[in-house]
């Protein structure tokens, strides 16, 4: 199975998938310990509500529909004849308020609710009942029912970040069937951590090393004749999840969460053979995507697997038809400034004049 990921360096990995964590007014969190995921997400909300409530909630226009004394809002004359209302001298109308009870607040104070009877500190549980008094004309919603598709523009985008905490909370709380209260199960199962590190990795690279590489995770062509395909929009779609170009090499790099990072064959270890046909598609379709643009290109690929804790752990070179394609394992268990500098690692292996150039300073 994949190496036990310590509580801060979850953090430090959601620190930049949520560009926001890395505000000033989150920071205190790199310091404090917590007990688990739940904690950590619990001690994350309540400093952006504590924030977000001083700055005021988002309000939004919500529609309800009443039967009233004189008209408001938009008249719904059908249903008022249909329910003779007016023979009470009442009219039935649909009105839009604009209102603290709204769907990202909806979604907030119901994961708190969940969280506060979750396995978190008690201080912080207290916390979160006090936020909740704040939230007291706000509606609890089921969250299994929950819609997370949210439109952001400038006055709900610092809702971006907690709207996806919550997500994480919901997706790894489960209700606990005998006492009634929420237990922490495993909290974030092996998709939800191949998504964060995926987004983790592609975040490390686009924040730190953007002032010495491009980085980017376009999709890649199909480089296919033209007069030799009948069904080209059949083909799947090549979406790596790091390009790093420095304008004369490139490295495509896609990242593996596996429980099993190798796979067993009789008395040793594979590699996964469809992740190396994957790399393998990619770096070749962009090699002959960039031999049509320019001078020539070295193109590389690397698959970049979170290391378990078995005995054989994915690591070599190999030159594919000329093309270099490397597998490494970052070990997400070791201090966060041990898994930087294999990050780094991988850079000064591939863009040496970019090393020169340096990371991003803050």
């Amino acid at each position: 199975m994949t190496s036990q990921i310590p509580v801060r360096n979850v953090y430090y990995m959601l620190s930049y998938a949520f560009r926001s964590l890395r505000e000033q007014q989150y920071r205190r969190l790199a310091t404090e310990p917590f007990d688990n995921i739940a904690d950590l997400c619990a001690a994350i909300l309540i400093q952006g509500m504590s924030t977000q409530i001083k700055r005021g909630l988002c309000r939004d226009y919500v529609s309800h529909t009443d039967e009233l004394a004189s008209p408001r809002g938009r008249i719904e004359i059908s249903r008022t004849v249909r329910t003779a209302s007016l023979s009470r001298k009442r009219i039935i109308c649909t009105i839009d308020d604009f209102t603290v009870d709204s769907k990202p607040n909806r979604i907030i104070k119901s994961t708190m609710l969940l969280l506060v009877r979750a396995d978190i500190n008690r201080s912080r549980r207290s916390r979160l009942w006090e936020l909740l008094a704040c939230l007291s004309d706000v509606r609890r919603i089921d969250l299994r029912r929950a819609d997370w598709h949210m439109r952001y523009d400038r006055n709900n985008e610092t809702y971006r970040m907690l709207i996806g905490i919550c997500r994480l909370v919901v997706n790894g709380l489960l209700q606990g069937s005998q006492s009634g209260k929420t237990l922490l199960m495993d909290f974030l199962d092996d998709q939800q951590l191949h998504q964060l590190y995926e987004k983790f990795l592609f975040e490390y690279y686009a924040q730190e090393w953007r002032d010495a590489v491009k980085v980017t995770h376009h999709r890649i062509p199909w480089m296919i004749d033209e007069d030799g395909s009948s069904c080209a929009e059949c083909l799947p779609v090549m979406q790596p999840d790091v390009v790093l170009d420095d304008g004369h090499d490139v490295l495509i790099i896609d990242a593996k969460y596996y429980t099993h990072a190798m796979r067993r064959h009789f008395d040793g270890y594979k590699l996964h053979s469809a992740n190396l046909y994957q790399m393998f598609t990619y770096v070749k379709n962009k090699s002959v995507q960039l031999s049509g643009e320019g001078p020539e290109r070295m193109v590389s690929g690397m698959l970049m697997y979170a290391k378990t804790d078995e005995e054989r752990q994915p690591r070599g070179e190999f030159l594919m038809n000329g093309n270099l394609i490397a597998v490494t394992a970052v070990d997400l268990s070791r201090d966060f400034s041990d898994i930087a500098h294999c990050l780094d690692e991988v850079v000064a292996r591939f863009f040496p004049d970019a090393v020169s150039r340096g990371k991003k300073t803050r």
